[in-house]
């Protein structure tokens, strides 16, 4: 088992003193937490992709590579990469260049993400949420598989035979698939064999288990072993020396974010 640390480099007013650091501030904070984590033997620390003005991590990769300078064994990756609105190609070129500063501990988590910002941001049309997320999921990894690729879709220029560099470290460079409670993401992740992060916002951790079952039952159909079928748990959570005093010190800023997006959802 291995723990890990995911931040989407939030940057709100303090729920108690009413201050919000400058984004320099916060991003020089973040790396200093990235190395820490490095130094205190976490096994990860990864970076969740954003659009909205009290997130920083809009280019996690940019962040990642920082980060990959700055430690020694921990492995960095996305939580997650906004796959349907970007393109597959520079995904892949972004991650294996932090792989290439990293010396091989770079990694990939892939969704749809939880918030919508970035699809009218990049021209993307919501109406094709799945089919964005099918085709250029099915060409991250026609990329990862061989450096010449011969791909085409609906969404994107076809691809003819351009090779695509650099070529990372691992080979392969591990994509993980990134889901929330939707059965049909959690049957597709086992039918490709890829790792699968799921992102438990809300709701109690056992209440997945039928779908991570679902995800291991469609891995084994498909072919895949048991140790293949790989499963994350990307989940809140607070250390305190008692459970009361973590509940006391992480309520405020939990109210104070769920609240906000609560009523931003309710519209």
């Amino acid at each position: 088992m291995q723990f890990g640390i995911d931040s989407f480099v939030e940057n709100t007013p303090d729920p108690t003193t009413g201050v919000t650091l400058s984004p320099a501030e916060r991003m020089r904070d973040l790396l200093e937490e990235i190395e820490l984590a490095d130094q205190v033997g976490l096994d990860a620390f990864s970076i969740g992709e954003h659009h909205r003005p009290e997130f920083l991590a809009s280019a996690p990769a940019i962040i990642l590579a920082a980060a990959a300078a700055r430690t020694k064994r921990i492995r960095l990756g996305s939580a997650v990469t906004v796959l349907s609105s970007d393109d597959p190609v520079r995904v892949f070129q972004d991650f294996a260049t932090v792989d290439l500063i990293s010396q091989g501990r770079a990694e990939i988590v892939v969704g749809r993400g939880s918030f919508i910002e970035s699809y009218p941001l990049f021209g993307f049309d919501l109406n094709n949420y799945d089919e964005l997320f099918a085709e250029k999921l099915d060409l991250l990894l026609a990329v990862r598989e061989q450096t010449n690729v011969h791909w085409s879709g609906k969404h994107r220029a076809a691809l003819t035979g351009q090779g695509v560099y650099p070529r990372p470290v691992q080979n392969p460079l591990p994509i993980w698939l990134g889901v929330g409670g939707t059965p049909n993401s959690f049957a597709r992740a086992g039918a490709l064999g890829l790792p699968l992060m799921v992102a438990i916002i809300g709701g109690e951790p056992h209440r997945f288990r039928p779908l991570i079952d679902l995800y291991r039952e469609t891995g084994l159909r498909a072919g895949y072993t048991a140790e293949q079928l790989t499963v994350g748990i990307h989940v809140h959570g607070f250390l305190a020396d008692t459970t009361q005093q973590a509940a006391d010190t992480l309520y405020p800023a939990y109210h104070q974010s769920f609240s906000r997006i609560g009523k931003e959802r309710a519209r």
